[in-house]
């Protein structure tokens, strides 16, 4: 009764949110996985700013509808630390030559995106540390007059999270890789992008969706 309660609340409160039906493994055709990664200036949403979105749209199965990808530059470069430039290989006169979007043209392009591949499907917000990628996200829809909950459900589906349910009780992403058999995801600068993230958080999605079939599978027996 409270899960009811909890989930009626959320529904209510979405501002002009379309919502597939609940429970989303009843009404699959009405629900999708917007599998995000985004590359950043820091830590902080709001201070730090996006430089890179990448986003694979897949049905509950992990088939892929869609992909996007853009470089943005970022209005504050010069809060860019020296961590998240090594991570990411962020540089101001690189993301020049590599064409970075404004941030508002990369806002316009990933709705357009968002609205073609969605479609009527209620997008679930899939990510590798959800809440990070989701706040850099929803401040900078905020900054251009959108938001969050108006594109996407209010549930995240966090993927160390379904690991720890799976039986993978980890945090760090080359850890969990490992326990599913998986390379660990790109640590080079040049070739780390939210893309790549993306891939790789697609990657690891259908391998515990496997691990989890397998483990009912064994348990019925």
């Amino acid at each position: 009764m409270f899960r009811t309660l909890v989930a009626t609340f959320c529904l209510l409160s979405a501002p002009a949110l379309s919502q597939g039906e609940f429970p989303p493994q009843d009404n699959r055709e009405a629900w999708g996985l917007a599998i995000i990664d985004v590359e950043t200036t820091g830590l902080d949403a709001g201070h730090h700013e996006m430089i890179d979105l990448g986003a694979i749209y897949t049905d509950l199965d992990g088939n892929e509808l869609g992909r996007f990808f853009v470089r943005i530059h970022p209005d504050h470069p010069e809060r860019a630390g020296e961590i998240a430039r090594s991570i990411n290989g962020f540089d101001e006169a690189r993301w020049i030559e590599l064409g970075a979007s404004d941030e508002s043209e990369a806002v316009a392009d990933f709705l357009a995106f968002h609205a073609e591949t969605a479609g009527e499907r209620t997008m679930l917000f899939t990510a590798y540390n959800a809440y990070f990628d989701r706040n850099f996200l929803d401040a900078l829809l905020r900054q251009h007059g959108e938001s969050f909950r108006e594109h996407f459900t209010y549930f995240l589906l966090d993927l160390p999270s379904l690991a720890w349910g799976a039986g993978i009780p980890d945090m760090m992403n080359a850890d969990v890789a490992a326990a599913l058999g998986l390379d660990a995801e790109t640590d080079d600068p040049m070739e780390h992008t939210g893309l790549s993230g993306a891939e790789w958080n697609l990657a690891l999605y259908r391998a515990l969706m496997a691990r989890i079939e397998a483990q009912r599978a064994a348990a019925a027996d």
